[in-house]
């Protein structure tokens, strides 16, 4: 994207790979959706004891609820720090982006997959470890399977604090 005066403009630019890669997450979330659906449908894979029922408001009765609403709200995220880029970068082309580095980017995207990668796939996984760990539940397996996903959250979470560094920075040379 060029600002004007034919120079790119990386801040526009990387608000456009955001909101791409958020509209695209933000379905792949919609998709994964149909499997929760699906678990409600058929029903718990394992009986589903007194400890499971007393817990059901944590749990919402499905694995795959967290994972998946973890990917469509940072899925939102994404379009939102994607939206402000671009309408910083093209308000204000003379401020400063802060180079052409991406890893905020990235640090979102990663943690993102990482969600699907650990809490959704990765139930199956950790479920042929730990038979049953969800609805007995299996204390190993539980705190395994919650923490791979809490990594990811961090991750997220970095890269929404490097997004905000970045725009507070190009902002603030807006006199």
């Amino acid at each position: 994207m060029s600002d004007g005066s034919g120079h790119e403009n990386a801040a526009a630019r990387l608000g456009v790979r955001f909101i791409k890669w958020g509209f695209g997450l933000g379905l792949f979330g919609i998709v994964l959706s149909f499997g929760i659906i699906g678990h409600y449908i058929r029903g718990a894979q394992y009986d589903t004891g007194h400890e499971f029922l007393h817990n059901v408001g944590l749990w919402f009765a499905c694995p795959w609820t967290l994972s998946v609403y973890a990917i469509q709200i940072g899925s939102l995220g994404m379009l939102a720090s994607g939206a402000t880029y671009l309408v910083v970068g093209t308000v204000v082309p003379a401020a400063d982006s802060g180079g052409a580095s991406s890893l905020d980017l990235w640090l979102c995207v990663a943690a993102l997959v990482g969600m699907f990668c650990t809490g959704y796939a990765g139930y199956f996984v950790v479920d042929a470890i730990w038979p049953e760990f969800y609805y007995k539940p299996v204390q190993a397996g539980k705190n395994a399977w919650l923490l791979a996903q809490l990594a990811c959250m961090v991750s997220y979470l970095l890269g929404a604090f490097l997004v905000r560094r970045r725009v507070v920075g190009m902002l603030s040379g807006i006199r």
